[in-house]
């Protein structure tokens, strides 16, 4: 395989003002890896045997329940950590990630974790600040479940996604990967038939657009409101 070049992820936030020469060194390490759409990147429980960084595509974080369910977690955009088990003190994965759509992936074996750590003290405090940020996107999450209408959630998970990979086209603002009315309950935490009939109501109200896993956002100050939970002036 050819020598992968230190331009994949040079400007990438998690290696922000690390030398040429330490970036070469950490890409020289990494093996690229394309994962095809809905395969898995890693499994829950599985050995961490690598971790990963996303170079293009859109990954889908779901964790499994001890009875069998699913719960999209969250989703991992070009530039971002994952799989990062070393990290958090783990030898196995903590949840699966399944492609969204089909993604290229750089890998390192997590027996390097210890060494990249240590010999480039920028990318270990980048990779912290990365879990302390999920970390409270998870601590906003529990808050939302015990404080919040099922509308607001559902209202700030489309904003969120927007936010994180919102593509602008001439109907909106479109969530640039796949996403079911099933996935958008697992993130809010209420139920298939709920998140339908809010997202027919939205679209009714001209708010959003939506088709087979495809979300358009055309009115994102209004949806805002609804997150809110503030009356619109008349």
């Amino acid at each position: 395989m050819a020598n992968l070049d230190r331009s994949l992820i040079a400007g990438l936030d998690v290696f922000e003002s690390m030398t040429a020469a330490d970036l070469d060194r950490i890409v020289g390490q990494a093996r690229s890896m394309r994962i095809a759409r809905d395969q898995p990147v890693f499994e829950q429980e599985q050995d961490a045997h690598s971790f990963f960084l996303l170079l293009d595509g859109h990954v889908r974080v779901v964790k499994s329940t001890p009875d069998g369910h699913e719960v999209t977690v969250r989703y991992i955009s070009p530039g971002e950590l994952m799989g990062i088990a070393s990290a958090l003190g783990r030898t196995t994965y903590p949840a699966n990630a399944i492609a969204a759509v089909d993604c290229v992936v750089l890998a390192w074996p997590s027996q390097l974790w210890p060494t990249f750590a240590t010999s480039f003290p920028n990318f270990s405090a980048n990779t912290y600040k990365t879990v302390g940020s999920r970390l409270q996107d998870a601590h906003t999450r529990v808050i939302e479940m015990a404080t919040e209408q099922v509308e607001q959630r559902v209202a700030h998970a489309l904003l969120k996604l927007i936010k994180q990979s919102g593509r602008k086209t001439d109907e909106g603002l479109m969530i640039d990967f796949p996403l079911s009315r099933q996935d958008i309950a697992e993130m809010t935490g209420t139920t298939l038939h709920t998140v339908s009939r809010l997202l027919s109501a939205w679209e009714d109200q001209g708010l959003i657009k939506s088709g087979r896993q495809r979300v358009v956002v055309v009115e994102p100050h209004k949806l805002l409101v609804v997150a809110e939970c503030r009356t619109p002036k008349g």
